[in-house]
């Protein structure tokens, strides 16, 4: 149970249903985490946008995002979104094996060299950013990969951080199967 009280769909009303439904015709259900950002309407709203624009990136393949929200909940020790993103990660089409050997070594993850090489640089900007150089960017650059794809890219794992922080302190219930 969320060390904070909150509102389950059948009782939100005003701003909070209307976010709540937005999330359902997302998910197609009203996950715990937007139950548990929905104490905010304001920062749950926030948090639907940036869903929205990264589901409909131009570049940032769902795949990708996953993997990156996956790895980067793996080294929060975060439970909930680790678990969550394996299951999406499932219904994009990754085997369990596949899955696995991407959390036992990221240079595994079943994505193409362009992607693979985005997702090991976020892994390094969210795990020790002062260690990233201008040769990290330059190499996906190199890749095909433009001066805001990286920046998204970044942004998208740090906020993941965020999130699992959230998640986390406030003892996010796992989702039931």
């Amino acid at each position: 149970m969320a060390l904070i009280p909150i509102t389950p769909p059948e009782k939100a009303e005003g701003k909070l249903a209307e976010l709540y439904a937005s999330a359902e015709h997302f998910f197609g259900t009203v996950p715990n985490n937007v139950q548990l950002l929905g104490v905010s309407p304001t920062v749950l709203e926030n948090q639907l946008y940036f869903a929205q624009y990264f589901m409909t990136h131009p570049t940032l393949s769902a795949p990708l995002l996953s993997m990156i929200r996956m790895l980067v909940s793996k080294a929060c020790k975060s439970q909930y979104c680790d678990s969550f993103n394996v299951a999406l990660l499932t219904k994009f089409g990754f085997s369990p094996e596949q899955i696995q050997g991407a959390r036992t070594d990221p240079e595994k993850a079943p994505l193409g060299e362009k992607d693979k090489a985005m997702l090991l640089f976020v892994l390094k900007a969210t795990d020790e950013p002062h260690a990233v150089a201008s040769s990290d960017v330059d190499k996906l650059r190199a890749l095909g990969w433009a001066n805001a794809d990286i920046f998204d890219a970044v942004a998208h794992g740090a906020r993941a951080v965020g999130t699992n922080i959230i998640f986390d302190a406030f003892k996010i219930d796992q989702e039931l199967a």
